[in-house]
């Protein structure tokens, strides 16, 4: 059986070294970015050299020509943030992204592509999250209203809204789109938490495995019906782990998808919780 013909955006970029060991076994990839190296400056194989903000869609749309899914990860990071903190984008850089969130729909649009699989954020939905930390609201789900209070979120949002526009069939044939809304994706190091319990409790909550990860996109891929109850190819699914601090809701993409993650963040990181948390009394 021939394999299914996948092309990953921000394909040297960190979300998408956890997918790529898995994702080269199973299918024929074609892996775009602006740069042909990873964050460590070793070469990625089979990296293609590609402007995807570009508004012009001839310079690239030969690589999408033949291609049944794409996984969008690629992201402008932006001038103005502070270090490793993306929510202090400004406008300016998040519209860079945004058009080229608008630009990789198009193509694929255009080019016959059946699904599009997206790299969105939880800070699409961030600004509820104060309101869970005071007990005000027990937390959140996809079909909860996306807000954001920063750019960076209103970005991640703004794709899913365009994203259902090409759904839906505004712009003709239906374009099947799965926004996944990731958590924290990385080893969650006491030393960056210093003494602040209440961000690291939180990203326990929001931790998410490589290979959860690398399953929940894969299944997001794979799923022969995502249509919703309204018969819109269109779902958003939370990318988390099955966290017992968890507060966003990932019923959706268990009964969806099928998704099973397999971790859990109070499993993987129970000493460092009993020496950090526990000091609390």
């Amino acid at each position: 059986m021939a394999k299914r013909k996948v092309l990953m955006t921000g394909a040297t970029g960190y979300i998408a070294s956890q997918m790529l060991p898995r994702f080269r076994d199973i299918y024929e990839l074609t892996l775009l970015d602006v740069k042909d190296t990873d964050p460590s400056g070793a070469k990625v194989p089979g990296a293609i050299i590609a402007d995807l903000s570009d508004p012009d869609l001839e310079r690239y749309r030969e690589h999408f020509r033949g291609i049944d899914a794409v996984v969008h990860l690629g992201f402008h990071r932006g001038r103005s943030r502070s270090a490793g903190a993306y929510t202090t984008n400004t406008y300016e850089d998040e519209r860079v992204n945004v058009d080229m969130a608008y630009n990789v729909y198009k193509v694929s649009h255009e080019e016959g592509i059946r699904r599009v699989v997206v790299a969105s954020s939880n800070h699409a939905a961030d600004w509820w999250e104060p309101l869970i930390h005071a007990g005000q609201v027990d937390g959140v789900t996809p079909q909860t209203y996306p807000l954001s209070d920063n750019f960076y979120g209103w970005a991640k949002a703004t794709y899913e809204h365009l994203g259902f526009l090409f759904a839906c069939g505004r712009f003709g044939r239906k374009l099947e789109m799965v926004q996944i809304r990731i958590g924290a994706p990385r080893e969650l190091k006491l030393a960056d938490y210093g003494n602040d319990r209440q961000r690291y409790k939180r990203d326990l909550g929001a931790y998410i495995s490589p290979r959860d990860l690398t399953q929940l996109f894969e299944k997001s891929i794979e799923c022969p019906q995502i249509a919703n109850e309204w018969g819109v190819p269109f779902q958003i699914f939370y990318g988390i782990s099955d966290n017992a601090r968890k507060f966003w809701g990932i019923a959706n993409a268990r009964r969806v998808i099928g998704y099973e993650p397999q971790d859990d963040s109070e499993v993987k990181y129970w000493r460092d919780i009993a020496t950090f948390l526990m000091q609390e009394g």
